[in-house]
């Protein structure tokens, strides 16, 4: 790898920038391609394959017209940000973590967000959307939130919902959510915007308890984490 080529891969992963190394196994020759960052073009069969490295999050071997190109991916770690130190947000830190994410846990009530309650847990105890705002979303993030209430939950989605958070879900029913679509949209969030949340929150598997709510959230996570990219 040449020191250009290493610096850039150096800059790309300082920038949390899902990133692909393409190297020709016959020539040596390589190049970095950020498959993310354009539309997928099913006729470009390396930005195809490397997209999907990326989704997958391992390397890949790619053959094309008699030539072979190894992909090597660079993804920024997965992170899980949780508004709310609720119930709910105990099972779903820990099924989080086992399933390889860096958790936060966002909640200026310091009587909830404590390390007793979470230990081993980010706790940030700013006002949601200062907190969010230091956290910074970006595409391998998910945003769960768990409050109930607007007045934590709206703040940290005006910033979630301006960043590139890969899944942003909050909880509560249909009603609730109905309420929630129509506070954003009298905030100025288009259509497009709204409809990033899951709401309710997680797949439904008529899930009852915190944990059986928090497995479906994770659930849900992983699925869209999982999916291909459109």
């Amino acid at each position: 790898m040449t020191p250009e080529l290493l610096g850039q891969l150096n800059a790309d992963r300082a920038a949390k920038r899902p990133v692909a190394l393409i190297t020709d196994l016959e020539t040596g020759d390589q190049f970095l391609l950020h498959p993310f960052e354009k539309p997928a073009d099913p006729d470009d069969l390396i930005q195809i394959a490397a997209r999907k490295a990326l989704v997958e999050d391992r390397a890949a071997k790619l053959e094309i017209g008699g030539k072979s190109f190894f992909i090597n991916v660079f993804n920024p770690p997965l992170r899980l940000i949780i508004v709310g130190a609720v119930h709910i947000a105990q099972p779903l830190s820990q099924i989080a973590q086992l399933a390889g994410y860096e958790v936060s846990i966002i909640d200026p009530r310091t009587a909830f967000a404590s390390a007793e309650r979470f230990p081993g847990i980010h706790l940030v105890t700013e006002w949601p959307d200062a907190a969010m705002t230091g956290l910074g979303p970006d595409t391998r993030t998910a945003v769960v939130l768990v409050t109930h209430d607007p007045k934590l939950d709206d703040p940290a989605l005006h910033v979630t919902l301006r960043s590139p958070a890969f899944y942003i879900g909050a909880l509560g029913s249909k009603k609730t959510q109905a309420a929630r679509m129509a506070r954003l949209e009298a905030a100025g969030f288009d259509e497009t915007a709204r409809a990033r949340i899951r709401g309710p929150v997680g797949l439904n598997i008529g899930a009852k308890s915190p944990a059986e709510i928090a497995v479906s959230i994770m659930a849900e996570i992983t699925q869209t984490l999982r999916s291909e990219a459109a």
